[in-house]
């Protein structure tokens, strides 16, 4: 039986054109090599599996060859690039960053690269995972890495830049792979399996793509998991049963019923979700992402986010037309705070079934509020019945045709304020203006009189509404009492000039209020801040003594007159 090859070793790029997903670093090490303007050391850094150590290795076989081609590519035929095929060269040495991090081991490297080539142009030195070296062998690399004979290349590879010492980076060019996108990755795996006889659903390959976040290597050891399972035909069905994802249906169905605001087919899916084996936290990242997908598609400039097959993109546009983006905003919102509180949940199935529900009535909140909105324009209308009636007490005014001045005893009447005029003392215009304050509709808001006990029932329901708000102004609001004076005046006092600032900045606020509940707009308020704060009681025997003497003068009297001591 031959020995199997993993497909990540078996179509392991062997020259630059073969690398996927990393066409900028490709081309510009190519063009280094073609203009012969090659560093003495170079650094790859990236996430696990984008092709660092492939195109150290790539390089290495590049520069040794004796025929390249006009596109900077090895031949592939000379006795360099046999030699490095067979695993032979004798001018390539790859080291172990993590197994060789000592002082000495780097000592030895150091004096082996003094030794020119036997044969080829270069030595090249690949020492990946460069980042476990120590830092003494970092110090004692540094003079032969900034200086290093003409022949000698270091290519370093590393997954975690941040942990090289910046004396290291100042002497090397350094290149950033990036992350393998979704499609390329899924268009690789299909040259794999067409290479290796294997039927695969385009689907399938975009779901291991996914799978492996970004790493090559990820998706060729899922892929080869997976024909291991399936054989040589690889469905869709398949790769969600092995590799536990959530099929697209569920989330496409799960939106639909909370578009509809279906609280019962919701629970009814989640359930079967979790009855299925998955976990809450799983379904909550997977909605997440289909919520941030639909986001992606309502604008056509954002489509190309989107990473999945093109089967299901396009029902990802059809449903994101029927989804406002208020409404994907607020799901997004309470999908990520139910992911984040659902580790320390009690009930956890409660706790993700509860924010499924909440997310069921937005849109029916939206329309509430919407039909709601226009119940305050009916108030806003009141004036014109006012303003109708105006012709009514001009019919009935016909004896005083003589008068020229009858337009100007309509104009007080519009204002609706003729009850303040009323009593400013007026000769002719109170006989006129009495019978029609009388005549006033029931909605109308005059100087009706209330009593101490409506007052506060006003003042406690204006106070409740602050608790959410401001709840140590609504305190004082509920601890201190109004006082009701003559003219419908209302004094209040508050501890210090701190509270009396808050509450000025509710004065038009509560007035309005109390006007509306009490049917008069001739209230007036005043803040007092009296010199001893109310409620504040003293705390020293000083204080005590002053705040009896202030009561009782003769308290005072009587310690001054038997020389008593505080």
């Amino acid at each position: 039986m031959d020995n199997f090859i993993v497909s990540a070793r078996k179509y392991r790029p062997q020259t630059f054109d073969t690398v996927v997903g990393q066409k900028s670093i490709t081309n510009t090490l190519k063009n280094a090599i073609r203009n012969n303007q090659l560093a003495q050391a170079f650094l790859f850094c990236g996430p696990r599996g984008v092709g660092k150590t492939t195109c150290a290795r790539i390089l290495a076989k590049t520069i040794n060859c004796d025929n390249l081609s006009p596109a900077g590519e090895a031949c592939d035929k000379c006795s360099s690039c046999t030699s490095f095929n067979e695993n032979a060269s004798f001018n390539i040495y790859e080291l172990d960053g993590a197994s060789n991090n000592s002082v000495d081991e780097i000592r030895n490297l150091v004096d082996k690269v003094r030794i020119p080539p036997q044969m080829g142009k270069y030595k090249v030195y690949i020492i990946d995972e460069v980042h476990m070296l120590s830092a003494s062998a970092f110090n004692a690399f540094l003079k032969t890495l900034e200086e290093p004979p003409a022949y000698a290349k270091f290519i370093l590879a590393t997954t975690e830049k941040h942990k090289i010492i910046p004396t290291i980076l100042s002497r090397c060019q350094i290149f950033d792979f990036k992350r393998i996108t979704v499609d390329d990755i899924a268009s690789h795996l299909q040259f794999v399996a067409a290479s290796e006889g294997i039927k695969a659903e385009e689907n399938a390959l975009h779901i291991i793509a996914q799978k492996a976040d970004g790493a090559m290597r990820d998706a060729l050891s899922i892929f080869d998991q997976l024909v291991s399972f399936a054989g040589h035909n690889l469905t869709y069905e398949t790769v969600l049963e092995n590799l536990n994802v959530l099929d697209y249906e569920y989330f496409f169905s799960i939106t639909g019923h909370i578009l509809s605001g279906d609280i019962s087919s919701t629970l009814l899916t989640i359930n079967e979700i979790l009855d299925k084996g998955f976990d809450g936290q799983h379904f909550l990242i997977g909605f997440g992402e289909h919520i941030r997908n639909l986001l992606v598609c309502k604008d056509p400039v954002t489509v190309k986010l989107l990473e999945t097959a093109p089967t299901i993109r396009n029902r990802y546009l059809e449903q994101a037309s029927q989804c406002p983006v208020d409404f994907l905003l607020k799901v997004l919102d309470l999908n990520n705070k139910c992911d984040l509180n659902y580790k320390i949940s009690n009930n956890k199935r409660l706790h993700l079934e509860l924010a499924l529900m909440q997310m069921c009535i937005i849109l029916k909140d939206a329309q509430t509020l919407t039909e709601e909105t226009p119940k305050p324009k009916p108030v806003k209308q009141s004036p014109p019945p006012v303003e109708k009636k105006t012709p009514d007490p001009i019919p009935e005014q016909p004896v005083k045709k003589e008068e020229p001045p009858k337009p100007k005893e309509s104009k007080p009447f519009t204002g609706t304020f003729s009850i303040k005029d009323a009593g400013s003392g007026a000769k002719k215009e109170p006989e006129t203006k009495e019978p029609e304050v009388e005549e006033e509709p029931a909605g109308y808001t005059a100087a009706t009189s209330f009593s101490l006990d409506q007052l506060e029932t006003a003042w406690d329901t204006f106070s409740e509404s602050l608790r959410q708000e401001m709840p140590h102004l609504s305190t004082t609001l509920k601890k201190h009492r109004p006082v009701l004076k003559e003219d419908f005046l209302i004094e209040f006092c508050v501890d210090n000039k701190i509270l009396a600032e808050e509450l000025e900045r509710k004065r038009n606020e509560l007035l309005g209020f109390l006007i509306t509940q009490l049917n008069n707009n001739q209230i007036h308020l005043q803040i007092i801040v009296p010199d001893h704060p109310v409620g504040v009681k003293p705390y020293t025997d000083r204080e005590k003594f002053a705040r009896m003497a202030e009561k009782n003068p003769a308290v005072q009297e009587l310690r001054e007159q038997m020389d008593l001591e505080i």
